[in-house]
């Protein structure tokens, strides 16, 4: 059985969970990590990929390019990263790069997602049900709480830090500014409409707040990163 590591004294910013929801946490790894595994099947579910039925690729799976499919189901991967980062550090096998992919995955959508179903609540609440709207909303702010129990096993490197924020740069470069293959990826709002052409619109001003919401998180989940980084070694350097 995997020990718990010793929690630092870290500031609140950094480290806002209380000790015994960490610790509660951590303990309650292997059960986090089949729930977030899980919650990964559902995203890919929600996103279109339907495997036992037909068809088998269905709404925002469908009008995306495969070759951008990666980057579609932001969420779901972001629930396998923080499932993959739990598991290996309770196998003794903790890997830096899936912790910081796990870290900002978890911030990025943990917020952007409550974020845009707050901003357009009323679009959200036309296309789903309210038992549904609450799951989204609340499951998703739960990775928020997930994100910060990496830093009691993770050293926050600075090279596994700079490939987080790459991979979630890139994405949001292809979600909002310049998709390569089609239309931008992002997930869809509801203010957008499948056109002729077989593509998403994206409305100019739905568009341009949910570019800014991801944007802004992303450079917050860098800050957080970095500083946790800087706050671990002073905390070593006094003790």
């Amino acid at each position: 059985m995997t020990s718990l590591p010793a929690r630092e004294t870290l500031p609140r910013y950094v480290a806002p969970l209380p000790e015994w929801l960490e610790d509660f946490g951590l303990r309650m790894a292997w059960p986090i990590v089949i729930i977030n595994l899980i919650g990964t099947a559902f995203g890919f579910w929600y996103y279109g990929f339907h495997p036992f039925t037909s068809p088998h690729v269905a709404w925002q799976f469908s009008v995306e390019p495969m070759s951008m499919w990666l980057f579609v189901p932001d969420s779901p991967m972001a629930t396998l990263f923080i499932a993959i980062s739990l598991a290996l550090w309770k196998l003794g096998r903790n890997n830096e790069w899936m912790n910081m992919l796990a870290f900002f995955g978890c911030l990025q959508l943990g917020l952007w997602t409550p974020f845009v179903l707050a901003v357009f609540h009323n679009g959200f609440l036309q296309d789903t049900s309210g038992p549904m709207y609450a799951f989204l909303f609340c499951s998703h702010l739960s990775m928020v709480v997930e994100a910060f129990l990496i830093y009691r096993y993770s050293s926050f490197p600075v090279g596994a830090i700079s490939f987080a924020v790459l991979w979630y740069g890139f994405n949001d470069v292809v979600d909002y500014f310049i998709p390569i293959v089609g239309t931008p990826h992002h997930t869809g709002l509801p203010a957008q409409k499948l056109m002729a052409n077989g593509w998403f619109n994206h409305p100019v001003h739905t568009h341009r707040i949910a570019a800014a919401g991801a944007v802004v998180i992303t450079l917050l989940a860098t800050f957080l990163a970095l500083t946790t980084r800087i706050e671990k070694l002073e905390s070593r350097v006094k003790d």
